[in-house]
């Protein structure tokens, strides 16, 4: 049977906790020796600098190793090369912990556009190059050529999107499992406290991490699925859905048909529902089984399919084991973590930190740390389910919160020990802003609910909207001695805040410093309906409050929004449209995006398949526009950036081709003039280059 780990602090404490803890977790010999350690019990080996504070995952996961008595050493950014940075340490004790770091290591070096990156925020001086490709198989692979006899765990973000078999957007194929690839004996996903805790203490007491087969949040081989389980096709599972629409994106009102009205049962899901889960065999044990690899890896719509079903295995509280066959090895993962109490978080951010990259940076200077050093957790977990996002893949969509003392000691800890600290806190966040202490107003709904979003297609009538918790606590960290500010960075749900105006008012007077960035993503209803993302109605009435706020405060404030350019379900005409509306609107987007096909999103599902899964995958379903060719997707990122007369040539061809030759001109509704900068042009035309396109002061900055 799958089992839920111990509480963390539960646990009796292995017997080197005599010697902890260390000032900063050694990466060498030397400091191994000045600690007194004969060897290290778990070594850490991952792609990031190793920076000592919880946003960093290694500082996070080898703290709270420590907190249990074991000896943590990290590897960080090796040389890959050859072995010899791999043995740097010794032989662990127990085991080698594998990580590529805060970001997958494809996601880090490239773009979108699969260029190679002019830097990495996670290495010091932000220096490019320090991490391989495909960075969990790389290093798990020289831990096993420099200690074969070691037991090897692979986790973090780039192990936990790649647990199955899944699309890699860069050698454009469907890949294995990394589980099989790195030949890892456990793969850990999802946030890892829980997993890590109980796999230490287990394999101390002389488990084998390759026989730990029932622990949430994991993943293992097998040559066969167990005689007491039952196996539950996918196909039997999926049932079509209740139809839906998306509301109208220009809408001020809500639709009239909320998400929970859409059917019968107000605790049954919308987009996706599956029959048998309330099914139990003789033993209790049913195991979902998905296609298997050799037919998803050929066969886009059965990958999608898959990728359906398996989103909707992601609740704590109702998920079942899956398995996927490849070749003769099962590969079985089980239910997600439990979700940490309020109790456990504090306790995983009140671990001695230094909060400081380790002293052996000297005086380099580590992008991401100088971006989050003065800026507090506050939650993990986001309900949005946005499809084109990781955090719900990883970090799962039931928040987690710290205790309002725990966050407001950890604002003095960096008022009173972090140097450089000025009195600003840049940022009291997480994945979303604004989702502190919101939950499902009933735990029995929350448990048994299969929507991959609580905001979509509206604002789930169960969900408890109410900001109190959070503008109390942005009140009392602006009012501690020593704080001159608390700036508010983290992406705000818009959809969410204006049920709470009372926050908005909150956040506008004291939090944002000048420029308030959000992320409406598109305008029109096709791509956010991909996306699961609100309409435009969302947010025409934040700005509205925005707007109101900020004025009665007396401050003169901006938002900026994100936009995602080549996101499946997006037309040409669509792309035109919002660049339209950025026009109309004043915005000449200097920092876009264009999609990225993330291993496990549903999003990727789309962009592989031409398939919806939102809805019953079939082979005669809804087909979607993709934008695939880099021609496409760099006119549509060229819409985002109408005002760059490097795209005019390219917008012209397309607006030419869409039968829409009205907006090229010089007029007021023109989106691109007639001519090229240099040519010899009209003053009525310099007149519209000046005041439409902001030539002198146009920044080549991307996101």
């Amino acid at each position: 049977m799958i089992q839920s780990a111990a509480k963390l602090f539960s646990y009796k404490k292995y017997w080197a906790n005599k010697l902890l803890p260390a000032p900063v977790l050694p990466m060498s010999r030397e400091e191994m020796d000045i600690l007194g350690w004969d060897c290290c019990d778990i070594i850490i080996v991952c792609g990031d600098a190793y920076v000592d504070h919880p946003s960093f995952g290694m500082a996070l996961v080898g703290r709270l190793l420590e907190s249990q008595g074991f000896r943590v050493g990290i590897i960080a950014q090796p040389d890959w090369t050859s072995v010899d940075a791999f043995q740097a340490l010794g032989p662990p004790n127990l085991f080698f912990g594998v990580s590529a770091g805060n970001m997958d290591s494809m996601v880090n070096r490239y773009t979108a556009d699969r260029k190679i990156r002019s830097n990495d925020a996670y290495t010091p001086d932000g220096e490019p190059g320090r991490r391989p490709d495909r960075s969990v198989l790389v290093y798990s692979q020289r831990c096993r050529e420099a200690y074969p006899e070691s037991q090897l765990v692979i986790g973090g973000i780039e192990a936990s999107l790649r647990r199955i078999a899944h699309f890699d957007y860069w050698s454009e194929k469907v890949r294995r499992s990394i589980l099989l690839d790195s030949k890892a004996d456990l793969l850990v996903f999802g946030n890892a406290e829980r997993q890590i805790v109980e796999i230490a203490h287990r394999i101390a007491a002389g488990e084998k991490a390759k026989n730990i087969n029932d622990l949430r949040g994991t993943a293992f081989s097998l040559k066969a699925i167990p005689a007491d389980w039952e196996e539950l096709d996918s196909s039997e599972v999926d049932v079509p859905a209740t139809a839906y629409s998306h509301p109208d994106p220009y809408a001020m009102t809500p639709t009239k048909k909320t998400c929970n009205e859409a059917v019968k049962n107000p605790d049954e899901p919308v987009m996706i529902k599956l029959e048998r889960f309330h099914k139990k065999t003789e033993s209790g044990n049913t195991v979902v089984r998905l296609p298997d690899y050799d037919k998803v890896k050929d066969d886009p719509v059965l990958y999608a399919h898959a990728a359906r079903v398996m989103h909707a295995e992601t609740n704590p509280g109702n998920a079942r084991a899956l398995v996927q066959q490849h070749g003769d090895r099962e590969v079985w993962i089980n239910p997600p973590p439990i979700p940490l109490t309020t109790k456990e978080m504090d306790f995983v951010y009140e671990l001695p930190y230094t909060r400081q990259p380790h002293p052996h940076y000297e005086n380099k200077k580590i992008p991401a740390y100088e971006m989050i050093r003065f800026s507090v957790t506050i939650q993990r977990g986001c309900f949005g389910g946005c499809s084109f996002c990781s955090i719900t893949e990883h970090e799962g969509r039931i928040i987690q919160n710290r205790s309002e003392k725990s966050i407001l000691d950890e604002v003095e800890i960096i008022r009173d020990t972090v140097p450089g600290f000025t009195g600003v806190i840049s940022d009291l966040g997480g994945p979303t802003a604004n989702m502190y202490r919101i939950a499902c107003k009933s735990r029995e709904i929350e448990q048994m609910c299969r929507k991959p979003s609580c905001v979509y297609p509206g604002v789930c009538p169960n969900l408890n909207t109410d900001h109190s918790s959070l503008i109390q606590l942005y009140q009392k960290a602006r009012s501690l001695p020593g704080i001159k500010k608390v700036l508010i960075a983290s992406g705000v749900r818009y959809d969410l805040a204006i049920k709470s105006p009372k926050y908005v008012k909150e956040l506008v007077t004291h939090h944002v410093g000048g420029y308030l960035k959000i992320a409406p993503e598109h305008t029109e209803s096709g791509p956010l309906s991909m996306m699961m993302k609100p309409g435009m109605g969302a947010y025409d009435r934040f700005k509205q409050l925005f707007e109101q706020y900020s004025k009665a405060a007396g401050k003169k404030q901006y938002l900026i929004p994100y936009f995602i350019a080549a996101h499946p379900g997006t037309t040409d005409k669509d792309m035109m449209q919002l660049a339209i509306w950025l026009k109309k609107n004043g915005f000449r987007a200097d920092q876009v995006q264009t999609f990225l096909p993330s291993p496990m999103a549903l999003a990727t599902a789309m962009y592989h398949s031409g398939t919806n899964p939102l809805r019953k995958v079939r082979r005669d379903g809804e087909a979607i526009p993709v934008a695939r060719g880099i021609r496409v997707r760099r006119l549509h990122k060229a819409f985002l950036r109408y005002h760059d007369p490097k795209n005019w040539p390219m917008l012209r061809a397309a607006l030419k081709r869409m039968g829409r030759a009205d907006l090229i001109g010089y007029g007021k509704d023109s989106l691109i003039p007639r001519n090229q900068p240099g040519n010899k042009v009209t003053g009525k035309s310099r007149a519209f280059l000046t005041q439409h396109t902001g030539l002198p002061t146009i920044k080549r900055k991307t996101r």
